[in-house]
């Protein structure tokens, strides 16, 4: 048990993009089950209307997706002012140094490698979730 296991991220809102249709339906499913609300998108272009409309919490991003890759996903959202606080995740099956470094330089909070368990998923959101939005006050 790690010490943010007492965050409650129950009403926590999660954007998840991958174009793969199993990533998305297996992450949005252990994150509904543990209360988040959650909203999926294929790629960066879908996932960047979404965004605005969703105001979410925290992004996950798949970085190999066409149209729009992930860096370039997570660089346009830290681009956007009023986005710009908006903690991103990458996913990726490549677990290379130059991938995270990467990921760091267009703005990107913590890189999880493929295959991810349910507990390093919602590590990630108690991680970033904006504590704020979390209080019941």
């Amino acid at each position: 048990m790690s010490a943010d296991d007492s965050i409650d991220v129950r009403g926590a809102r999660v954007l998840v993009i991958d174009d793969s249709k199993t990533i998305r339906r297996t992450t949005e499913g252990l994150l509904t089950k543990a209360g988040c609300e959650v909203r999926t998108a294929q790629d960066g272009f879908e996932a960047l209307g979404k965004i605005v409309e969703f105001q979410p919490d925290l992004v996950f991003v798949d970085i190999m997706m066409p149209r729009l890759d992930g860096y370039h996903t997570c660089a346009l959202i830290k681009a956007n002012a009023a986005l710009r606080h908006t903690p991103v995740v990458m996913l990726s099956s490549k677990d290379g140094l130059f991938d995270r470094a990467k990921g760091r330089l267009v703005g990107a909070e913590l890189y999880l490698s493929k295959p991810f368990t349910g507990d390093e998923l919602l590590d990630a959101v108690r991680r970033y979730l904006r504590r704020d939005v979390r209080r019941a006050d």
